[in-house]
């Protein structure tokens, strides 16, 4: 695998990570940062289908869910432009207590090329910091991707 098929964000969020796994594992907390609609088994082999924009349909399973520190599970697009398979790429979530809330870690690994790479890190970035507008108890209004 090369560089450049891995996506990394990291951000800071003023919340414990108890806090934050939880926005990653109850539906509609999944939901009040990522996606208009979706069906989830939050647990190893458990699989997951959401509509994240209203045109794009991300689905995958569920690896390993370590609560609050890890998560890893598959992703890709079941429906939509992007050319990435249903559960062809791995997101890895990592969750590490920091003095000031947690530090959120996102591997996103597998990606097919430099213009998914590019477009999942935009994707990320935005979806991570509505995480953390909403797991700090804040609202981050409607997303304007939908």
């Amino acid at each position: 695998m090369n560089a450049t098929s891995v996506v990394t964000v990291e951000r800071r969020i003023a919340a414990r990570p108890e806090t934050v796994f939880s926005f990653f594992t109850d539906r509609d907390k999944w939901l009040s940062w990522m996606g208009q609609d979706g069906e989830f088994s939050f647990e190893p082999g458990g699989t997951y289908r959401t509509n994240v924009n209203g045109e794009n349909v991300a689905e995958g399973r569920f690896v390993e869910v370590d609560p609050p520190k890890r998560l890893v599970f598959t992703w890709g697009w079941a429906e939509g432009a992007m050319p990435v398979p249903p559960g062809s790429t791995t997101v890895e979530i990592t969750l590490e207590p920091v003095a000031d809330g947690t530090l959120l870690r996102l591997v996103h690994r597998g990606l097919p090329s430099p213009e998914a790479c590019a477009a999942h890190e935009e994707g990320w970035t935005h979806y991570v910091e509505r995480l953390a507008t909403v797991a700090t108890g804040g609202d981050p209004g409607p997303d304007v991707w939908m």
